[in-house]
């Protein structure tokens, strides 16, 4: 069957007793008397043990109802208590390569890498529309005092006032002191506080020509999101033009196809012979936007051959989904990795002809990013530069339950060759040759698009010359310059990262009477 993609995958439990007319699931009680009679949060902890344990990828690890008590995980604000039993089922399948959970997040232990309870926020950021200032702070990791604009939406509050990626921030609601003093240090709070949790925020930043912008009181506002930040064409060498772009978020293919779009078509008309897709803070998305990526980047040789391949754990493919069956008409065989929602070949878009195509990386590159890199390793030269993306090889469809949504890994995925499961991420010219570029730290002191910027001027001097440029002193050795490791900018990263999601969400519609 013809695969056809829709927006979130809808999987809506009610369950307030007074609705009736739903099918709901309900576990025998705990032994504890004072839960004989379930609340409304109790019976949502038991639905996010119980889909778990029928559609988690890792389900057979997962312990029985009575062992892991899931109405045990309390707190005074219920997402906090819900966010805690997700942490918790996210521990407990482990990776026999690592002897770690799978779900093992270093700079967090105990944190769940992947898997997250939502309110809804995640589902209206991916199709498009956002509800904040518009940008994002981070530190030049050369200097421990330097907070810089690392991007800005087009049409938000912060594009509107004028700011760029790579203003220097000075001041932020008056306050001067915002030195790096750690991810939990006050300055970091202080920082994250009021650009992340704050309705209004002033500040003042240093532009690249030693000019200042004031900007007093900027508010949150909604805005229609343009993933795309920045495209460039370059000229690095004669007979070589290179097309750059920026790739800030997978979102619905309704709101990214049309950007992507006029973007390929200028790399078209330019006759580009490389392609840069920057994807250095790109968490993931909708599968079906990396599908569409890489439909207009593969060979035209290409074309009808196997993209990437999904599976799904033995109970999903089995048809043994009895919570999801309950609710909707699920077609028999639809998990099964030979059905042609799961199967994809590539289907070539437009006549862009590159044969070589480079991808910044970071920490914060993930999931349907990564998805979109995996896909074209084996049919083209591909080339990573930048630092270890964040590995996550697996993606998940939101899962309703009463007001929140939830998400768990349900499946994986695996390119035309069988390359997958990179736990650990991509880590550009790795020893063993399977990520071939160059590592380096991120540029936050240049705007996107700038030639002199650290990663993208790696790019331009390979295309120019065969080989990258000198790597930072701080990627060598342990230089007195060094003020922050790349682990420890990752770890930075999210914290400072206001959106949770880092993930790819599978948009497919089964032909049945509703969706899921």
């Amino acid at each position: 069957m013809k695969k056809i993609f829709y927006s979130l995958l809808l999987l809506s439990v009610i369950l307030a007793s007074s609705c009736t007319k739903e099918k709901k699931v309900v576990p025998k009680p705990i032994t504890d008397t004072t839960k004989l009679t379930p609340t409304a949060l109790d019976l949502i902890k038991d639905s996010v043990f119980l889909f778990a344990k029928e559609d988690y990828l890792w389900y057979d690890q997962l312990p029985t109802y009575q062992v892991f008590n899931p109405r045990s995980f309390t707190d005074p604000d219920d997402m906090t208590a819900l966010t805690k039993e997700v942490d918790a089922l996210s521990q407990i399948a482990i990776n026999p390569t690592t002897t770690k959970p799978y779900e093992y997040y270093v700079p967090n232990p105990g944190e769940a890498k992947y898997s997250f309870i939502d309110d809804g926020s995640v589902s209206a950021e991916l199709n498009g529309v956002k509800g904040d200032f518009g940008f994002a702070p981070f530190y030049n990791h050369l200097d421990e005092s330097d907070l810089r604009v690392k991007y800005v939406y087009p049409g938000s509050p912060a594009d509107l006032k004028g700011i760029k990626r790579g203003y220097r921030i000075t001041s932020i609601n008056s306050r001067t002191s915002l030195t790096y003093d750690g991810d939990n240090g006050p300055n970091v709070n202080f920082v994250v506080n009021a650009y992340a949790y704050s309705n209004t925020i002033s500040m003042t930043l240093l532009k690249p020509d030693g000019t200042t912008l004031t900007v007093n009181n900027m508010s949150t506002a909604n805005y229609n999101v343009n993933p795309v930040l920045k495209d460039s064409v370059y000229n690095p060498s004669k007979g070589r033009k290179v097309g750059y772009m920026v790739f800030n978020s997978f979102t619905s293919q309704d709101n990214a196809g049309p950007q992507l779009d006029l973007v390929f078509n200028k790399f078209i008309d330019s006759a580009i012979t490389d392609l840069v897709v920057d994807l250095r803070y790109n968490g993931g998305g909708y599968v079906s936007t990396a599908e569409y990526i890489d439909n207009y980047i593969v060979p035209a040789t290409k074309s009808g051959t196997p993209m990437y391949i999904t599976y799904y754990n033995n109970n999903l493919q089995n048809d043994i989904h009895p919570l999801l069956s309950g609710v909707y008409n699920i077609p028999a065989g639809s998990f099964k990795p030979e059905n042609s929602d799961n199967s994809i070949s590539f289907n070539k878009k437009g006549s862009l002809n590159v044969n070589h195509v480079y991808f910044i990386i970071t920490g914060a590159t993930a999931s349907a990013s990564e998805l979109t890199i995996n896909n074209l390793r084996p049919e083209m030269d591909v080339q990573f530069v930048g630092n270890t993306s964040y590995g996550k090889p697996v993606g998940f469809f939101a899962i309703d339950i009463n007001k929140y949504q939830l998400y768990i890994p349900e499946f994986y995925t695996q390119n035309s060759a069988g390359q997958g499961g990179y736990y650990s991420g991509f880590t550009p010219g790795a020893s063993t040759s399977a990520y071939p570029g160059v590592e380096d730290f991120d540029d936050v002191t240049k705007d996107f698009g700038d030639s002199g910027e650290g990663l993208l001027a790696h790019i331009l001097s390979y295309v120019k010359t065969g080989t990258y440029s000198v790597k930072s002193p701080v990627i060598q050795s342990l230089s007195s310059r060094q003020t922050m490791s790349i682990s420890a900018e990752n770890s930075l990263a999210k914290k400072m990262s206001k959106s949770k999601f880092n993930g790819m969400i599978f948009d497919k519609k089964l032909k049945s009477k509703k969706r899921f």
